[in-house]
């Protein structure tokens, strides 16, 4: 494969259902070209690269343009949200789940059901600290009435019980659902909330669960839609889940 084959393969990957960009890859191509052959590149990469129909340059694609912003944010939001104090985590995911409505509204349920009483009372402390407002406050603002009382079905009866009774089942579910081609937005980002906020808790258990489900190791599976350093991230997080949980 020739050095302009593999990089547009590594900016090519939305077509694939693959998560994040081949970082590694795509620099050890672009620092060794000089202008002639990214002009090369554009020119041959019909792809990626439009000629404009009244002047003479070649424009990349907006829909290619957004995808590559938001999969190089992958690895920056996964490294941010491992070193960011869980509290804080919480706090800014509940944020975001009030902010986009009710397709997000499970991980509010998420976060209710899977962490411990202190947790909870660190996250609320933490939205209050960071928004000058309680969780609370902001649920009776941007949720109304009817939603609100129903708040708990938005992720369905079935999944708020396993969220609660067996959080391993949960969990492998969601990062099943995650890892589809056709996945939306809400759910691949669960890839990265769940390997950061799961590693230290029961991973190992998610783990297991993952493989007794679906038949392939999740390790392996990230590996498999996943690419560079967002996928060495998660990948690694795993295994050092399943190492300390095998000692």
């Amino acid at each position: 494969m020739s050095s302009s084959d593999a990089l547009a393969k590594s900016f090519s990957v939305s077509h694939s259902g693959i998560f994040g960009v081949d970082e590694k890859s795509m620099l050890e191509i672009l620092v060794k070209w000089q202008p002639e052959h990214l002009s090369t590149f554009r020119n041959e990469t019909s792809s990626i690269f439009l000629k404009d129909e009244r002047f003479p340059f070649e424009k990349c694609e907006e829909i290619l343009l957004k995808f590559l912003k938001r999969e190089f944010k992958r690895f920056k939001d996964a490294v941010v949200q491992w070193t960011m104090h869980p509290w804080e985590r919480d706090a800014r995911m509940a944020r975001k789940a009030l902010k986009r409505g009710s397709q997000a509204y499970g991980l509010l349920i998420e976060l209710a059901c899977t962490r411990s009483s202190d947790e909870l009372l660190g996250a609320r402390r933490a939205y209050q600290s960071l928004y000058s407002e309680s969780i609370e406050e902001d649920v009776a603002c941007r949720v109304e009435g009817i939603q609100r009382q129903d708040l708990g079905e938005e992720s369905g009866l079935k999944d708020t019980i396993y969220c609660l009774c067996a959080p391993p089942v949960y969990f492998s579910k969601i990062l099943d659902s995650a890892m589809k081609a056709n996945a939306t937005k809400n759910e691949k980002e669960a890839l990265t909330r769940v390997i950061v906020t799961r590693t230290d808790v029961d991973m190992k258990d998610i783990a297991e669960e993952y493989n007794k489900q679906y038949g392939t190791p999740l390790a392996k599976k990230i590996e498999d839609v996943a690419l560079g350093n967002y996928k060495d991230f998660l990948v690694t997080l795993v295994q050092r889940a399943l190492a300390k949980g095998s000692e």
